[in-house]
């Protein structure tokens, strides 16, 4: 890891990225209604979730994330293919398992846990590939 090669600005839009990603996923044109039906939560309930909390937070460990890809990527050989190829492993391998994991223990259906195992991997997958792309 050659820390000259991490930098706040791509790692910021990575992680600003999730957020847009979020926004479309657990919207109704995508999985919104299935997330919703999934967690038996109403539109009411969902919106009774405090903004601050789940944004904020959300924020800080997207940043987390990010910043912890970048450091794997801090190479003068990266590339966009081969931040795209770290994002898509830690996605597959290290995020998405732990959802499922996670969710077989809760006993949660698998359309739960691959609706949010699925936004985790195409999160990393685009973290990865701005992180990669980004020299």
């Amino acid at each position: 890891m050659k820390l000259e090669h991490v930098h706040l600005l791509p790692i910021v839009i990575a992680a600003f990225s999730t957020f847009l990603l979020g926004g479309l996923w657990y919207s109704p044109l995508l999985f919104g209604k299935a997330w919703l039906r999934e967690n038996k939560f109403t539109a009411e309930d969902a919106n009774r979730i405090s903004k601050a909390r789940a944004f904020g937070g959300s924020a800080v460990f997207a940043l987390i994330m990010s910043a912890n890809l970048a450091m794997f990527l801090a190479d003068e050989k990266t590339t966009l293919a081969w931040g795209t190829a770290a994002g898509t492993l830690a996605g597959v391998g290290w995020v998405a398992t732990a959802i499922a994991v996670i969710g077989l223990f809760e006993n949660k259906s698998w359309t739960y846990i691959g609706i949010n195992a699925g936004y985790q991997i195409v999160a990393f997958i685009i973290m990865g590939a701005i992180l990669g792309g980004w020299r």
